[in-house]
């Protein structure tokens, strides 16, 4: 469609320079024309990514559209009448009727931001608009409404400021950022409706007073083609909204305003050298009064804002410092790297060093080697997932050389480009993690001799299914002959030791993996991995000649004997290693008593 449209504007330019279309073919493609701006903006309002305001928006601009196309369709009527030499001023009421519904939906449309901010952006609209129309005044105006008569004059004047406020609406909402359309489509749109109600007399300018019809003709539909490309335009680039990206546009500082300060008091300059004042010197001083006015007003409103937040600044940058000064936790900004960028005065408390002493430091030099691997998975898992947070605990070097448990919240902050690192919060858990160790331990070990429970023995056991299917597994069950002649002769406190001095010497047998554990009473169990059943059966003889040595229990040499059972199998199979195990402890202490009673 925007390649027709441009097709059609050039294939205008010799047909009405060469005579061969008139009047009446100029006010039929005019009508034309409106009925397709009618269309494209009917598929603008109802477009799937049009939000609802900007869809109130597109309607307004339907009915401005359809307005126009009345008013042009009854002018074109007149001129196929043979009484459309002269604008009516029925079509220019449609037109001005239909403009000024436009005019209402800028003004209308939503804006970003709020308070002075919002008031900003109307102040910056009009400075931009004020200098606007002190260049009309000056280049066109003046003569155009000196030169017609009072119907003219009126048509001209009503069209000029209704123009005038679709500038100012338009200009309003590129500055917040909220448009309904995309700021080349406004900009475009807006020349396309100066040239709608000036095309007239800047041709006047250009050519003089005695214009070739063929040229109103042209000057007069070009840029109406121009608006029509624009909503064209504007429904092939609409996409989904993007909210950080309008507000970023809102956001952005303009020029334009400044930039119309500058050259209106270059423009005033210039018309006081004509000498006397006339009605176009006074309107361009009326105007640059204004414009300055209106710029002192917005300088004003961000001169309070710009104090009311140096004092908010200067209240939270105090809040932060009693805040970070007297909290226990420790807050670090770090690079990629580790390298400490910031740290807080916590760091004396933590881990008993100035601030000063931990930046430009690594944190790799402070912690602990068997954490590593846990740090190096934690900085893996950041990097693939930037923006979010990740608790660790890990043990970092404290100044009198030991280690201290701490709790660690990271969040990659690396795009902040105020922070460009990242932040890391840390708690002493030094406490917290000796109960946790000491209840584990309580949870998983005999509270007597130290040794494992049936829980942790069982959790090993099923951590040694893991192994490969190869791998050997033998279980050693050992019940104490004679224990209870101890405790009833001895007393229970003797028992205990009793059992400890066992846990004691049992432990001393097993190498690196070997479990022992305190099933109940006193009996016990050894888990072996990797150990086959031939040295199963030479480490229980060993087992049971060392328990059954001597013992100095309160000044007493006490004796008790072991039954040892043995099994082996493969990884997986511990409860049957178990129970094969407590048959064959059995089946040898009744062995034992069997030859006990054959020699008594």
């Amino acid at each position: 469609m925007l390649l027709v449209l441009v097709l059609v504007g050039l294939l205008m330019v010799p047909l009405f320079l060469t005579g061969l279309s008139g009047n009446n073919a100029s006010w039929t493609v005019q009508t034309a024309v409106d009925v397709l701006d009618v269309y494209i903006a009917w598929r603008l309002a109802r477009h799937p990514d049009v939000t609802g305001p900007a869809r109130k928006f597109w309607r307004a601009v339907i009915i401005a559209c359809c307005l126009s196309a009345v008013g042009d369709t009854y002018q074109t009527v007149l001129s196929y009448a043979g009484h459309g030499d002269r604008i009516s001023v029925v079509q220019t009421a449609f037109v001005v009727c239909g403009m000024a519904i436009v005019v209402g939906a800028t003004l209308r449309h939503p804006l970003g931001g709020e308070g002075r901010q919002r008031l900003r952006l109307w102040l910056d609209a009009a400075t931009v608009l004020t200098g606007v129309a002190v260049f009309l005044w000056y280049f066109l105006l003046a003569d155009e409404l000196s030169g017609h008569d009072a119907i003219d004059r009126l048509g001209a004047a009503a069209t000029t400021v209704v123009m005038l406020l679709i500038a100012f609406g338009v200009l309003k909402l590129i500055f917040s950022g909220t448009a309904p359309f995309n700021r080349f489509a406004g900009v475009l749109g807006c020349v396309g409706l100066a040239g709608t109600s000036l095309g007239a007399s800047v041709a006047g300018v250009l050519f003089g007073d005695e214009v070739d019809p063929q040229v109103m003709f042209l000057v007069q539909l070009f840029p109406c083609l121009i608006v029509s490309a624009t909503l064209r335009l504007q429904l092939v680039q609409t996409r989904p909204v993007d909210p950080d990206r309008d507000r970023k546009v809102g956001q952005r500082p303009s020029v334009l305003p400044y930039l119309a300060v500058i050259a209106t008091q270059l423009l005033v300059v210039n018309a006081l050298r004509d000498g006397e004042p006339d009605l176009r010197t006074w309107g361009v001083a009326i105007g640059a009064v204004a414009i300055t006015a209106l710029v002192l007003g917005r300088q004003l409103s961000a001169v309070r804002d710009n104090e009311h937040l140096l004092t908010e600044l200067d209240q939270q940058r105090e809040w932060f410092r009693a805040l970070v000064q007297n909290t226990s936790d420790l807050t670090l900004v770090v690079t990629d790297d580790s390298v400490v960028q910031y740290a807080s005065p916590a760091a004396e408390r933590v881990l008993g060093l100035a601030p000063s002493e931990l930046v430009g430091h690594t944190l790799h030099e402070r912690t602990h080697p068997g954490d590593m691997a846990t740090v190096q998975r934690h900085v893996a898992w950041q990097t693939a997932n930037p923006g979010r947070s990740l608790a660790a605990q890990v043990r970092w070097r404290h100044a009198d050389g030991t280690y201290r448990w701490l709790d660690l919240i990271s969040t990659d902050l690396s795009d902040n480009p105020n922070i460009q690192g990242v932040v890391i919060n840390a708690r002493d858990a030094s406490e917290t993690r000796a109960l946790h160790d000491e209840l584990e331990r309580q949870a998983t070990h005999d509270s007597l001799t130290g040794l494992a429970n049936r829980m942790l023995l069982q959790r090993r056991i099923d951590e040694s299914a893991g192994a490969a299917d190869g791998t050997p597994v033998s279980m050693l069950l050992i019940d104490l002959d004679g224990f209870k002649a101890i405790n009833d002769r001895h007393g229970h406190h003797a028992g205990d030791q009793v059992l400890m001095m066992v846990a004691e010497r049992l432990t001393g047998l097993l190498g690196a993996g070997e479990v022992a554990a305190r099933l109940g009473g006193d009996e016990f169990a050894v888990l072996l991995p990797d150990i086959g059943p031939e040295a199963a059966a030479t480490l229980a003889d060993r087992i049971a000649t060392v328990i059954a040595a001597p013992m100095m229990i309160n000044e007493l040499w006490l004796t008790v004997g072991a039954s040892v059972g043995t099994a082996s199998g493969r990884p997986g199979e511990g409860d049957r290693l178990l129970r094969e195990a407590d048959a064959a402890m059995y089946q040898r202490k009744h062995d034992r008593k069997a030859r006990a009673t054959s020699l008594g």
